[in-house]
Order: structure tokens, then sequence, then C-alpha cells
């Protein structure tokens, strides 16, 4: 039996034949990926498909997929055919069509019945030669096509049909595109739109350590043979031990950036508009330019064309100038005039089109970067434009100027979704409607907060006043009119819409028909919080007490309800979890809701059923709300709760919520078994009591081993107390008590199962609690089977052991498992009328027993996850997604570093809590900040910004704001200023922050907040005392609050002077939180997918991935972070299949997605580089393995330094390549580095620091050096012994090189002693120096990043097939292994396992 994951080296996630393994634990590492993907029942094959939740691991950004539309998907037993059908249904066949253009061959393209006219529109402007026209039409037999039209409906379109391309006259909205497309064309090359933020465009850099693409250039490279010229020397700041941390090389400069120039200066004239008359002769706009060659030229762009007239700077003269160069393009036009445009333009465009599409691509949102360079700012006539007109009247093209975003958000919704490809056309439509609101709402509320938009009451002070701005409703995040006084006023007011966001979310991902939300966006930018909502139609004309049908607006005073959204609220409470209840109103009348007070209901002049304020969806988390008079359970008061928090809208997240529901699952089921089988013994009425009390025992036995960091008491203790039928009734109340002792992390925490609330199937315990107790397996069936009827039991007693069993686990009913939440519990404010004293009683136990079980049971499921590295954060933000998949909120953070701080193994967690404390101080560093920048008026930003950096982590002990030189000293110093901004006024107490008060005022926020005691009075101490690196440290803050400060090496530890000056301050960009929507078919495919191939079917695994590609990119377009995941996991199949060169290609496409969509140093991307490394060494691109490997190391070093276990594997990698290029005393140097590291981390008996020994040992025997060779490998070997026993194939594999390496040691010696003694003329035997072969070193490189292939012969794959068949057929009696073992197919006889 495996017991812990612990010390099973990175090669043996419990190999399948060909494992695609768990990635070496980064599924947790981004959570964007099933670490541990269930099989269960997710590959659809059974009745329970439609409810296959996302694993409730958070498998999926945040669960917001959980319980995905039951109703649309998969109704049937034979889902998975039908699915299978409709996808084939929506990939028509494609075919080729000929393209003919002016001025150039006709050729061909490959179409798509889908596709619309426009899309091949796209494709000719993006064309290198066609790219320059934008004004044109298709047409086919001389009839023009219409752009929105399928190209299906077209009549005669078929194979081989020839499309024109003919030039249409323009109009001033097509010139103005024309000009734009040609600006973009221009721009191409230059990355300042992405270290601004701009347009969706955001970096990458992966082709500067690949030389350009790696596909066919790759294969040209390998010519000859590569060894010789490999220079494998890495930068000084990359090896291991080095003490420095440039930033510089987070950028490396592109040459292709240089970009060539093609023009100087493109603008519009100072003439335009033009004058009637000229309007008359079809002049559209003018536009002035000056050449390269300083040629000035002014330029009509008329409905015919571009063509130069003869006005100047002053002088006004329309008239064509001679001759004119009438053109219908610009990029024609200036060809002629200016040959070195030609020549660069033609130059730029080939760059252009050979950059890999994913490098050009917009990302679905912003990716903002925390660093850039100096950057020259050039003439730009369209962002010119843009920032005058505000760009609303040119929204994206929408005729009717601005957008109705509310309409298009709820028609979107709207939409069929009957069958697959119905569904994704709705699916595609939410996601981009989505993109472009939040794009929308970020730029809104930054004009907000910089001033530019006038408040609807001017009249108030300027924190109470709320904006309109394209459609979209701007407030921000402070406590207006004392709406949230008892609640905890700003405090309140700012976690509000975070807290309403997510009960979007949640309505958003259950998606009822008929209850709409509104569109959400909260943004931090500049100290303030801004919400973004769209807008009821018809919510601006009437009172708001008019309009509220349902809900209370004054926090449950009055309080009104309403049949319809009682109807379709109801829908959604099983899936939220939500209890309907019965609240008191001001008339003391009983009055029905279903879910909290606050959330309202409005019907718009739509008729829709809207729901806003979803602030307390989900239940109060008690920990952090001590309520007059209760007391919470021992397990929470061990730790020291309740504590007082800032605000009293503390809330339990959705995730907890579901883990707390699985685990009381579990229990329900086990407690019906064991009543089951008590009454079958009783009616052997043979031995029936005894055996009863074994099983009491047997389950905290087998739960010991798997959670060491806890006390177990086992809950299943309660169903023995029912040990005779006669006694059920009283014992259940004490099972209640005692149903919140921790449960040992066997249950479904660690691995929640698909469940709608206890429709399906789940993981019940461990293998030897089925084995001690016989029968029980059988009375499990019986349990299900009660369950599964509905309540209609066969017959009384049956029914009377669920009713018991769900009095136990607390469920509201009597016949079925089935519990929820009152979301108004301790509420302040809200009253329950007296009949339900009861069950608010129940309630209250139910929360208590929540907030007991994230303290008791997640929290330690976490750290335990730490401890045998299935959860591996790397930095702020994937410790946070971490700590959020187990449904644990950031205020626990201080707890969580408690916890692991008393942890026996604390070693083994330096990384994560080094981590931890950092996010602890960035995040209280980030608290003061938001403060500190509220009294900041504009012109003194990048000052005050340094100011604080230089506090915050520079040594220099006297950290003096200069106030800026007022560049524009004004001889009237008391001017009234007439608009102020939020929080503006001259105000300069930001300047008088020192080092000293600002590490103190760290300090007492981490105690206020995160009840965690920091030492620390400088940034020097705490560095020293927790082992940080400035550097880091700069990165989390400059994230979170959307710093971007200047790519150079800033000299922190000077005492001299500051390390930043206010020139080092470029920007400052929002934070932005909003809905994700997700593709649920594609996801459900994923899932399927990658079911199939952890049963070892990786054909099948393969094409339903690729089947869920399609679909992803269906829905979200080329971008998207689970379309990395996708692609990640196909390359991975690729390379176990042995096709090295797709798996190549797949996964260059999931770097550029990573570093393009998450960003060129997240934690994902360092990961996906790695994988990719591998692949190039697989494919004989040796040095492009090492320069990406490198670059990986870099970027790691920066992220969270040296220390830290996934450092291990990558020095593993570096140091294997080396080997194989024979550099072996660098390889030596990183691969004692791993050794190292791998011994802190897993411990000097695991198998990791077995295979680190042997790797060692192998280097020393290539360089003759056998002693150190012999002593490593010794080491080795005696750990396997130890492990796995003489017998095992590692043993006896070490045993055999040591003697291979004794005898080298022996004749070398000999070698030596001959040469001693008999001088120059001994006869020397020539000793053999194996150069390690590519196949060995690529085997080892295999190894360690836990890819294993077993050959396996045809007896073999016989027993594998029947294995297979057996785990499933025990699958289906609902029971599973043991979670360290749930990846099914263990060869144990040929795999070491620890």
């Amino acid at each position: 039996m495996v017991s812990k994951t612990d010390d099973i080296p990175a090669s043996v996630p419990s190999c399948n034949p060909t494992e695609f393994a768990d990635e070496a634990g980064d599924g947790a590492q981004d959570g964007k990926e099933t670490s541990k993907t269930c099989v269960k029942d997710s590959c659809g094959c059974g009745p329970g498909a439609d409810t296959a939740m996302v694993n409730g691991d958070g498998a999926h950004e945040r669960t917001e997929a959980a319980d995905p539309k039951q109703d649309a998907i998969r109704e049937t037993d034979g889902g998975e055919d039908c699915n299978e059908q409709e996808v084939i249904v929506i990939q028509d066949t494609g075919f080729t069509v000929k393209i003919q253009a002016p001025g150039t061959e006709p050729f061909d393209l490959q179409v798509s019945p889908q596709e619309m006219v426009q899309e091949i529109h796209q494709v000719l402007m993006d064309r290198e030669d066609t790219c320059h026209r934008t004004c044109f039409s298709l047409q086919l037999d001389g009839n023009v096509l219409d752009n929105f039209a399928e190209l299906k409906s077209i009549e005669g379109l078929q194979e081989g049909s020839l499309l024109k391309v003919v030039e249409e006259p323009y109009t001033v909205r097509e010139a103005r595109i024309h000009v734009r497309h040609i600006r973009d064309l221009l721009k191409s090359l230059d990355p300042s739109d992405a270290y601004n933020g701009v347009d969706c465009n955001s970096l990458s850099f992966l082709s500067i350590f690949t030389d350009g693409d790696l596909g066919d250039s790759g294969k040209r490279k390998k010519k000859g043979n590569e060894l010789e010229q490999i220079d494998c020397t890495p930068p000084e700041h990359i090896l291991p031990g080095s003490k420095d941390r440039p930033l510089v090389p987070l950028q490396p400069q592109n040459k292709d950036w240089k970009p060539l120039q093609c023009l100087k200066v493109l603008t519009m004239s100072g003439w335009n508009p033009p004058p009637g008359n000229r309007k008359m002769h079809g002049d559209l706009m003018y536009l002035c330019m000056v050449t390269v060659e300083e040629r000035h030229v002014s330029v009509t762009a008329s409905t015919r064309g571009f063509y130069l007239n003869q006005s100047t700077t002053y002088n006004f003269n329309p008239k064509p100038s001679n001759p004119s160069f009438l053109s219908h393009s610009l990029v024609e036009l200036l060809s002629q005039i200016s040959p070195a445009f030609k020549k660069n333009f033609t130059a730029m465009q080939k760059k252009r089109v050979q950059r890999h599409p994913f490098e050009r691509i917009a990302t679905p949102f912003q990716v903002y970067s925390w660093t850039a360079p100096q950057l020259d700012h050039a003439m730009d006539c369209v962002r010119a434009e843009d920032a005058y007109t505000s760009r609303l009247g040119y929204e994206e093209h929408i005729p009717g100027q601005t957008r109705d975003w509310n309409e298009e958000l709820q028609t979107t919704r709207e939409l069929p979704r009957k069958n697959l490809p119905e569904r994704l056309l709705r699916e595609r439509a939410i996601f981009k409607v989505h993109s472009d609101f939040a794009a929308a709402a970020t730029r809104g509320a930054m004009a907000v907060i910089d001033g530019n938009v006038m408040a609807i009451n001017p009249g108030e002070e300027t924190r109470m006043q709320m904006f309109i701005w394209n459609n979209i409703f701007f407030s921000l995040g402070f406590d207006v009119r004392d709406h949230y006084r008892e609640l905890g006023g700003d405090a309140a007011a700012h976690a509000a819409p975070t807290n309403d966001l997510n009960g979007v979310r949640a309505y958003g991902a259950v998606d009822v028909e008929g209850l709409y939300t509104l569109g959400t966006v909260v943004v931090d930018y500049r100290g303030y919080r801004v919400t973004a909502q769209s807008i009821i139609p018809g919510i601006l004309e009437r009172e708001q007490e008019q309009s509220v049908i349902y809900g209370s607006i004054d926090f449950g005073k009055t309080v009104v309800t309403h049949s319809k959204y009682l109807e379709l609220l109801e829908k959604t409470s099983r899936q939220l979890k939500v209890h309907r209840h019965n609240v008191l109103n001001e008339k003391n009348e009983a009055v029905e809701l279903c879910s909290s007070v606050e959330c309202k209901g409005i019907i718009g002049n739509d008729g829709r059923h809207y729901i806003l304020d979803l602030l307390r969806t989900f239940p109060p988390d008690l920990n952090f709300l001590p309520v007059d008079g209760e007391e919470l359970s021992p397990e929470s008061q061990r730790q020291g709760f309740p504590r007082q928090h800032r605000h009293r809208l503390a809330c339990l997240r959705q995730e907890l919520i579901e883990a707390f529901v699985e685990h009381r699952y579990l229990l329900f089921m086990k407690m019906a078994a064991l009543q089951l089988m008590q009454q079958k013994a009783n009616r052997d009425a043979k031995a029936g009591v005894p055996a009863i009390t074994e099983t009491a025992e047997a389950p905290s036995e087998s739960n010991a081993d798997t959670a060491p960091t806890q006390t177990s008491e086992s809950p299943s203790a309660a169903g023995a107390s029912a040990d005779s039928t006669g006694r059920t009734e009283s014992s259940a109340p004490a099972a209640t008590q005692d149903k919140s002792c921790p449960k040992p992390a066997v249950n479904g925490v660690l691995e929640p199962a698909p469940t709608v609330n206890g429709e399906c199937k789940s993981p019940l315990e461990g293998k030897e609690l089925e084995e001690s107790i016989p029968g029980l397996a059988r009375a499990k069936e019986l349990a299900e089977t009660l369950v599964a009827e509905d309540g209609s039991c066969i017959d009384p007693k049956s029914r009377e052991v669920v009713l018991n069993a769900c009095k136990a686990v607390g469920s509201i009913s009597n016949t079925s498992f089935d519990i929820r939440f009152n979301p108004d519990i301790f509420s302040p404010g809200v009253r329950f009328p007296d009949d339900s004293a009861d069950d608010i009683q129940k309630q209250k136990q139910l929360l208590k027993d929540a907030a007991a079980f994230l303290v008791s049971c997640q929290i330690p499921s976490l750290v335990k996850d730490c401890l045998d590295h299935s959860a591996l954060p790397m930095d702020g933000a994937t410790l946070t997604e971490a700590l959020r998949q187990r449904g644990i909120n950031i205020r626990y953070l201080g707890t969580v570093l408690e916890f692991v701080d008393k942890t026996p193994a604390k070693a083994q967690l330096e990384h994560f809590y080094r981590i931890g404390i950092s996010e602890l101080i960035t995040r209280c560093a980030k608290h003061i900040f938001k403060t500190y920048l509220q009294g900041v008026e504009l012109s003194a930003l990048s000052a005050a910004v340094s100011h604080f950096l230089n506090c915050f982590l520079s040594s220099f002990p006297d950290a003096v704001a200069h106030l800026p030189p007022d560049e524009l000293v004004s001889r009237r110093k008391s001017r009234k200023r007439r608009n102020r901004v939020p929080g503006g006024g001259d105000n300069t107490a930001w300047a008088s922050l020192t080092p000293n008060e600002l590490w103190k005022n760290i300090a007492s926020e981490a105690k206020s907040y995160y009840h965690f005691t920091l030492q620390c009075e400088s940034v020097d101490q705490v560095v020293e005392k927790y082992g940080f690196q400035k550097t880091t440290l700069l990165r989390e803050i400059s994230v979170k609050t959307g710093i971007q400060i200047l790519m150079k090496e800033y000299n922190f530890d000077s005492r001299h002077k500051p390390a930043f000056t206010e020139e080092d301050i470029l920007n400052i960009f929002p934070v932005v939180k909003h809905v994700n929507p997700k593709a649920s078919d594609a996801f459900h495919f994923f899932q399927s997918g990658q079911a199939k191939v952890q049963q070892g079917f990786l054909k099948e695994g393969c094409e339903l991935i690729n089947e869920a590609l399609n679909l992803f990119n269906n829905v979200y377009g080329a971008m998207h972070v689970e379309i990395c995941a996708c692609l990640r996991l196909l390359a991975r199949l690729n390379y176990i299949m042995g096709d090295h060169a797709e798996a190549l290609s797949n996964q260059q496409k999931a770097v550029l997605m990573s570093e393009r969509v998450l960003g060129i140093e997240h934690p994902n991307t360092i990961q996906e580089y790695m994988h990719l490394a591998l692949y190039c060494f697989a494919n004989g691109q040796l040095s492009t393995a090492l320069k990406l490997l490198y670059r990986a190391r870099y970027l790691m070093l920066l992220v969270s330094g040296e220390d830290h276990p996934e450092m291990a594997l990558l020095d593993s990698n570096i140091g294997l390549v080396l080997h194989g290029v024979m550099e072996y005393d660098l390889s030596l140097r990183f691969l004692e580095n791993a050794l190292a590291v791998n011994t802190k981390y897993h411990g000097s008996r695991s198998l990791k620091v077995a295979l680190s020994h042997h790797l060692v040992a192998r280097v020393y025997e290539s360089k003759a050096e056998f002693r150190s060779a012999l002593q490593h490998e010794k080491e080795g070997y005696t750990i396997y012994k130890n492990q796995m026993g003489e017998a095992h194939e590692k043993t006896k594999e070490s045993s055999e090189f040591l003697k291979y390496l004794t005898q080298q040691a022996v004749s070398l010696q000999r070698t030596m002693n001959e040469i001693y003694k008999n001088g120059s003329n001994a006869s020397i035997t020539p000793l053999k120096f194996t150069a390690p072969s590519m196949a060995s070193v690529l085997e080892q490189l295999n190894i360690i990043n836990g890819i294993i292939f077993i050959p396996l012969s045809q007896k073999d794959l016989e027993n594998l097939k029947a294995e297979v068949q057996r785990r499933q057929q025990l699958q289906e009696l609902g029971k599973s292994e043991d979670p360290a073992e749930d990846r099914p197919l263990e060869l144990e006889d040929r795999i070491p396992i620890d």
C-alpha cells in the first residue's frame, strides 16, 4: 500500500504505463488543471455524468463551473455517444476557394462552411501581400457577398470557386478604419502597446530564446554534429549559490523591436474637416505626413482613394498636386513617393508574418507588465485621436454610438442552448461580451478616478459621487450615507463589492433561465475601489423603494417577497446550498425568502427579473464574527477564534461549502452503512455487538497514517454509538455533538467527488476499512440505493436508518441527504419567526461546524498537500490560489502560518512559510498603500509612489520624500480648484512617511488583520529573518498594486541614497476583478480526456483532448488559460506517444500563451518553459533546451529564490543536459544543488534523493573520479535497499552500477601503479571513459520529469486491460482507493514506489 506520496521520486506519480503523470505536482501549481484528475464518473459514461462537478479541488480557476448546467448537458445514459455525434455535426468538412486580389496572383484559401465572409476579410487584412487593403468587397461571379453571411448559405460557392477582391469607394468611417489599420501595421513589431497595457497586447519573449520558430527551422539547425558549437556557460547570476538577482534580464531586448522606420509622422491635418465645397468633390479628410527622407506632404482621403494635395501647414490648397499619385491604399501611395518606405515596409511585413500568431493575437483580458524599459514617445495620430474622442464614437465599429451593455449581457444569456452547436454559440457570445465589458468598465473606472467623468450627483462630497459613462454605472467603495455603519463602515463598503462579485459569479455559473444578474467589474486604481455595473433598464427613473419587489433595502427592517423570485431562486438553491427560510418584517409577519435579505429583486422595464446586491450569497464565517452568547466549537476555540475582523461581511467561500457538504456526505453514507450492518448483525443475532465495536475503531486506524498532522478521533464512532437499533433515537444527538471532531484528511476533503447534494457516487474510506469489515461494501450499496430512492424507502427499517443518518449530519430533509445554509443567520437586524426556532438552532450549529471544518480539516489538509508536494506554491498568486481552492479565505493566512510553525516537519515547509510571510507583508503594505495614495494629487503621484517603495524596500534609513519641484510654479497660488478629483486636495501628508513608521504600521496591520505577530522594524531585519529577496518583494507589491517600474538594476542595500527616484515609476495600472465565463462542454471533454489518459487509454484520451481544444477555441478564441492547460496536456501525450515534433509545436504554443495570458514570469510560465526544454532536448535541439532551462531558472530565482523544492527538479534537468554535452564541472554544480534541495525538502531517506545521488555519481564516473562516484552511488544504494528491499529492480540496478564503478576504480588504480613503477615505458591499458549517450540522458530526463515508458509485452497488456476493468467495476460500486493511490493502474512490481 502506498502510504504517502511523500517520497516517490518525481518520476513516479503512481505511474500508469506510459503515465502522463501528475505534472510533477503542477496541477496544484496553477489550479487551472486538476492535479489529481479523479477518474470517478467524469468520463461521462455513467448516469452521474451531468453532475461531474469540477473536482472540488478548485480544479478550474475558481469552482465556478460547480455542477455545470445539469439540464443542458448529457441527459441520457449514453451521454458520451450523443455528444460525439453532435461534435461530428459541427466539424463540417472544409473546402478550398481561390482568391484573386488586384495586382497579385490568385491564391488558394482553406475555409470551413461555418465561417462568415467577414473572416475571409480578416485573413486578407493579415496576409503579407494583401494586408494594406481594408475597403473592399468579395465577389463571386459578379455578385457581392454579404459580410455577415455564413459560407454554407451562399449559393454556388463550392470547392475551387474564384472570389474576386474588388476595391470599394471610401466613406469617412472606412477612411478612418484604413488609417488606423495602416498605423497598426506600422506598429506591428513595436512592443509599446504591450508595455502600456493597451488593446489587450501583452509581452512574450520565447522567440528570443528559441531564435524564432521551433518547428522546421529547428530541424534545419540540426545538420552537422551539434555538440561542438554549443556555448553552455550560463550567465553568472544563474549559477547555484549566486546572490545576485538582476532585473534587466527579465525583459531581454528583442533585436526585431528596434522597428524599421517607414514613416516619420502620420497625423490628422489641421485643415479637417473638409469645407462644404470640398465635400462635394468627395474629400473625406486630410492627413499630414513626413517621410523618412524628410519630405513633408499633405494627403487627401477621398471617396476614390488617397492622393497628394497642394496644401501646406499654413496654406490650404486642396487641389491635387501634379502628379497626384491617386492610390486606393495609403501604402501604395507612400511606396511611390518614398523609396525608404517601400523597402522598410516590405521588410517589416515579412518579419510580422514570420512571428508566431500567438505573439500577435489580442488576449481576452488585459495583462499588465510591472516592469518596462524606457520607451520613446512617438507621434501617433490614432492614439491622439483616441485620447480626445474617448473612443466612444468609434466603439468597436458598432452602429448607434455607445453599446447598451446590459442588453448585450442579458440577450447573450437568453440564446438557445438545446444542443452543442447552440451552446457553443451562446457561450462564445457570453464570453465575448464579458471581455468587452471588462475592458470598457476598466477604461471608465480609470476615467472616473482621473477626474474625467462628470458625476451624476455633482453637488455631494467627492466620496459620495456616482458616475455614468458609456452606459456603465460607477460607484466608489466608500460607506455612503452610513449604509454599512453597523457592518464596519468603509471597511465593509470596501469588502462588499468583491463579495457581490463572488455572488454574481456563483449565480452566473448556475445559469438558471429567467434569472438575471448585472454585469459587474471591480477595479482598484490609485487607492480607490470602483464598482462598475451594467444598468437595469428604467432603474434610474424611479425610487429604489418602489422598484424592489423582493428582499430588503434596509438590511432586514422591511422585507418583501415575490412568488416568481422564489420560484427562480429555488432552482439555484440546491447548487448554491441556500436554505429557503422565513424572516419577520416590520409588521412581525413571516416573509419567505430563498436568499439573504440584502439580495434585492427588481423587475426592469424590459420585463426581466434581476437580482443584485449578492454580497451575502454564502453564509457568514463565524470564526471572524464574534456573536454575544454564542460558543464556537472547541476546534475553533483552540485556535483562538472567534476573532474580531474589520467588518461583519466575512463569508465562507463557495469552495469551502462544497468541501464541507462533501465531507458530510461521506459521513452520512458511512453512518447509514454501519447501521445497516448493525441491523443485519441483529438479524443474524450471532456476534453482533462485538463486530460493531471493531468497526468503530477501524476507520481511525486506517486514517492515522494518512493524516500525520491530526488528532484522529474518528466521527464514525458516532455511527457506532447507535449500536442497537433500539437506542438510535437517543444517540442521534450524541452523534451531532461528535461529528465536528477533526476528521482525518482521508475523506473527500482532499478529493471531493463529483456531487450534487448527495445524488452520486462518492469515494468512501481507505482500502483497509473495506477489508476490516466484511460485508461493508454490500451495506454501502444498500445505503446508496436507499438514498437514491429519494426517500421512498423499501421498508420502514431502512427509512429509519436514513432518518438517523440525516439527523446526525444536519440534513434539512429527513428522507435524503441535503445540506443547505441559511445566509441570514447572525445578520444584524434580521429576525426569525418563533416557530422556526429549532431550525435556526440547527442552522447555527451547521455554521459553527463549517467554521470548525475550515480550521480543523482544510488548513491541515493544505499543509499536508504541501508536505507531500502535491501543492507547490511558488509565489503569492499561486499561494492564494492554493488557499482558495480549498476554500480558505486569505484572512486565515496568519492562522495557516501559525499552523505551519507548529508542524513537526517545519523544515520541509520552509518555502511555504517564506512565501506565506512575504504574501502577508505585501498584503499589509498594500492596505497601507491604498489609504496612502488616496491623499496624493495627480501631479505628485510618481514622487509619492517612489517614496513609498523607498520606505518599504530601501535600506537607506532616512528616506526623505522629494516634493516635486513644482514644474509650473504659478504666480497666482490662490486659484480655487473647481473640479476636485475624489480625495484630491493640496495634500502633502504622504511625504512625511518614514521607513520606520511604515514597518511599524505593517506589523500592526499584520496583528490586527491577520492576527499574526511579525518581529520587524525594518526591511533589512525582515530579509535577514525570513530569507527574502528584495526583488521578490518588489515584484509582489508591484503586481498587487498595479505599479509599473523602470527596468534597471536597483541598489536596495545602499545606506547613502534611496533605491528609487520618481523617474523610476513609469505608470500605475488598475487591478481588475471580473467574472470568467466558462466553456462547459469543452471542459467536460477535457475532463473525460484526462480520465481516459488516467486509465491508460492514451489514444482515446488524446482524441477527447483535441476535441476539447477545438471547443475551447470555439468559445474563447485562440488565447485563454484553459487552452494553455489543454495544449500542455496534449504536448505531453504527443511526447509519450513518440510524436516529438508535434509535442514541440503544442508546447511552444502553451509557452507563448502562458506568457501572454498569465505573464512572462508567472510560475505557470516557468513550468511551461521546463516542459518545452525537455521536448527540445528529445528533438536534438540541445542549445535551445539549455537556453530555455536557463531562462526558467532565472525566472524561478526572481520569483521565489533558490530555496524551493521545484528548484531541485529544474537543476536536475539542467545538470543532465550539461552532462549530455560533456560539461561535467558545470553539470556537477547544478546536480549537487539539486541533491541538497531534495535532501532538505524530501528528507535524506527519500527516493528522490537516491535518484539525485545516482545522477551525481554518473557525472563523477564520466570525469573518472571513481571514489566520489562510489560514495554517491553507495548512498543511493542504501536508500533503495532500505525502502524497496533487496529484490527490487532499482536496488539491483544500483548494485550493478556499484560493481561496475568498483572495477573501473580498481583498473584505474592498477594503471596508476603501473605508471609509478615503470615510469614512461609502462604498458597502459586504455581506460573506457564513457561520454553519456543522448538516449541515456533522455531516459533520466524522462524519469525526473515524471514521464515513464514501460516496455510492455503482450501478456502485460492483457493483464493491464483486466486490471483496468477490475478497477472500473470497483469504482461503480462507489468504492474508491486510498487517496494516495487514486491514480489507477499501479504496476508495483515494475516501478519503485516508496
